[in-house]
C-alpha cells in the first residue's frame, strides 16, 4: 500500500534516533562533543536523536565511527532496511553478530551513475569487500583506489577514508563490512528527551 512507506520511515527514524541518543550517552557524550567528532552540526544531530531527520548514510557513516559502532548498529538489524544519500544506497541483507563481539554486515550496495561517495574512516581493524554484480566500481582507500568491473571484487580497509564510484551508468554489488569487537555492546536504551545533558 501506498502509505506504507512513510509507516517506514517514520520507523526507522524513530529506531535511528533512540540507537544514537543510547550509544552518545553510554559513551558519555554530549550533543555538541558527538557532533564535533563526527563532523556534522550540532542541529542536525539533534534532529536526529529526536526522530525529525531521515537519517543518511552519510551521516550514520559520520556517527558510526565516533561511537565505535558498524552501521547495522544506527540503523537496526532488520533485514531490507535501507539507507542512502543520493549517491549510494545500502539495503541490509543481513547481519551476523560474533562470540567475540565482531560484527559482519552484508548490504546490498546501488552507486548512483557516475557518483561518488567519500566515507570516512570507520574502526580501526574494520575490513570491506566489495562484489560488483552489475556496471564498474572505483573502490578502495582514498587515491588508492581500485576499477572494479561486473563479476569480480576487491578487499579494502575500511580504518581509513575511502571511496564508492560508478564509473558507468549504475553500479550494483555486495558489500560485505567486517568490523572487530569494539568492548562496548549497543544499550537498546528507549528515546531520552533530546536536550543535552
Amino acid at each position: 500500500m501506498p502509505e506504507d512507506k512513510p509507516d517506514r520511515n517514520a520507523s526507522l527514524r524513530l529506531t535511528v534516533a533512540r540507537r544514537i541518543t543510547a550509544l552518545r550517552r553510554a559513551r558519555g557524550l554530549s550533543l555538541s562533543a558527538l557532533a564535533v567528532q563526527a563532523g556534522i552540526g550540532k542541529g542536525t544531530l539533534s534532529e536526529l536523536e529526536a526522530g525529525a531527520r531521515n537519517p543518511t548514510l552519510e551521516t550514520l557513516y559520520a556517527l558510526a565511527g565516533p561511537l565505535g559502532v558498524p552501521l547495522s548498529r544506527l540503523l537496526g538489524e532488520e533485514t531490507g532496511h535501507s539507507v542512502s544519500d543520493g549517491v549510494v544506497d545500502a539495503r541490509l541483507l543481513t547481519v551476523q553478530r560474533h562470540d567475540d563481539g565482531g560484527t559482519t554486515e552484508v548490504f546490498w550496495l546501488t552507486i548512483a551513475e557516475q557518483g561518488t561517495r567519500v566515507s570516512p574512516a570507520h574502526q580501526p581493524g574494520t575490513v570491506e569487500h566489495l562484489r560488483v554484480v552489475r556496471g564498474l566500481a572505483r573502490v578502495g582507500p582514498l587515491h588508492a583506489e581500485r576499477l572494479v568491473p561486473a563479476g569480480e571484487a576487491h578487499s579494502w580497509s575500511g580504518g581509513t577514508a575511502h571511496s564508492y564510484r560508478s564509473t558507468s551508468g549504475i553500479t550494483e554489488g555486495i558489500l560485505t563490512i567486517e568490523t572487530p569487537p569494539s568492548g562496548m555492546q549497543p544499550p537498546d536504551a528507549p528515546a531520552a528527551p533530546t536536550g543535552e545533558p
